[in-house]
């Protein structure tokens, strides 16, 4: 037992170094902030595209505030993966009020494919080759007016050519308030806090929800071709062009844009966990150690603590060790505060479930095939 004991503190010895490192070096990073549109020049152009499926209940919203973004915006491509709802009749009522809004049907993607990539790959082939940049956008998102020129300005400032945003949360309850907070931070864990570009495939960090790309870069990597079969496809996009020399950019954006991801905390669960492990061809032995790190550095510190005070006594090393780790955890739930639009009461009690949600990405990591909307997906060997 006590070999085992030396075994575990020395790995979470070892893993906390790498994680409270990445947390410093990244802790002074920069944010996306609103701009006078008056200030920004208009050589800029930008595609948006929305991948939809079945999304009547929540995308007028999302079009609403996309329609509110400045000229620099030129086509909002709706490309519709089969809806069965209205979800087509209301992207053309939205046509009818801002030509740049126009439907394109995808049809349905093939088996075992992503289909939101299925999409996105539509879309891009069908959009201007006029248009400088890409910008993707989920239907649950909703763009505030000057989101659009807060990250080009931002883009030229960072001198980057791929951006993503850290959306700003909603929580439907204080289930999902309970929930969401302990997966979002399984992020920080990993990669650190939002705000630095990188080119390095295992360290970047990207969200499709709000993701602005170059058509020329995202021409040199072949589009959203090589993504079909990604269950992240964000990430793996994000990881082919760090390969191709480009630097990718991850910021917090205040208050220009919030999502409402899911409607409870059961889709939380499901859906999430899914993606969450960022588990694909390039991520290799990283997902094991990051996981892990997951794991032994915000889960297990509260458990352990508890276990090793009672075996060896307040002052034994590994008992302060964890300790320190605990407080640690606690000064990243006062963090990721600014991640949610609101927060729920549940929120302050959100790492009781740390443990189950290391548990259920390790099992999601391991899965290859998975099922979102009713289709399953399976995760490719070489993507």
């Amino acid at each position: 037992m006590k070999q085992l004991w030396r075994i575990v503190v020395l790995l979470q010895f070892i893993l906390s170094l790498r994680v409270i490192g990445r947390m410093i070096r990244t802790a002074r990073g920069t944010k996306i902030h609103p701009v006078d549109p008056h200030t920004v020049a208009r050589q800029d152009s930008v595609t948006v595209l929305l991948p939809v499926l079945n999304e009547t209940k929540r995308l007028a919203p999302c079009l609403d505030g996309l329609i509110s973004q400045g000229p620099a915006i030129v086509e909002i491509i709706v490309i519709d993966g089969g809806s069965t709802d209205s979800t087509s009749d209301l992207v053309r009522s939205y046509s009818q009020r801002d030509p740049r809004v126009r439907l394109l049907e995808a049809g349905t993607a093939s088996a075992g494919s992503n289909g939101k990539a299925h999409n996105l790959k539509a879309g891009f082939a069908a959009s201007s080759p006029n248009s400088t940049w890409i910008l993707t956008i989920d239907a649950d998102v909703r763009p505030k007016a000057g989101l659009t020129d807060a990250l080009l300005a931002h883009a030229e400032r960072e001198s980057v050519n791929v951006l993503s945003a850290a959306t700003r949360q909603r929580l439907s309850g204080a289930g999902e308030g309970l929930l969401h907070p302990s997966m979002l931070t399984t992020l920080v864990y990993r990669f650190g806090i939002p705000g630095i570009a990188t080119r390095d495939a295992l360290a970047v960090q990207a969200n499709g929800q709000c993701m602005l790309v170059k058509r020329r870069v995202l021409d040199a990597v072949g589009g959203f071709d090589k993504v079909q079969n990604s269950i992240c496809e964000d990430v793996t996009l994000a990881r082919l062009i760090t390969l191709s020399g480009e630097a990718v950019g991850f910021y917090e954006a205040g208050n220009l844009v919030d999502v409402e991801m899911y409607s409870d905390w059961r889709e939380t669960w499901t859906n999430w966990s899914r993606s969450l492990p960022m588990h694909d061809r390039f991520s290799g032995l990283s997902t094991v150690i990051g996981l892990a790190e997951v794991t032994l550095v915000q889960a297990a510190p509260v458990w352990l603590g508890h276990l090793a005070r009672k075996r060896f006594g307040p002052g034994h090393p590994v008992t302060v060790l964890n300790t320190v780790l605990v407080i640690t955890r606690i000064g990243v739930l006062f963090g990721t505060a600014r991640a949610y639009v609101e927060k729920p009461w549940t929120y302050w009690l959100s790492p009781v479930c740390d443990l189950p949600v290391a548990i259920r990405l390790w099992l999601m990591a391991a899965r290859r095939q998975h099922t979102w909307r009713g289709r399953a997906l399976e995760r490719g060997g070489n993507t």
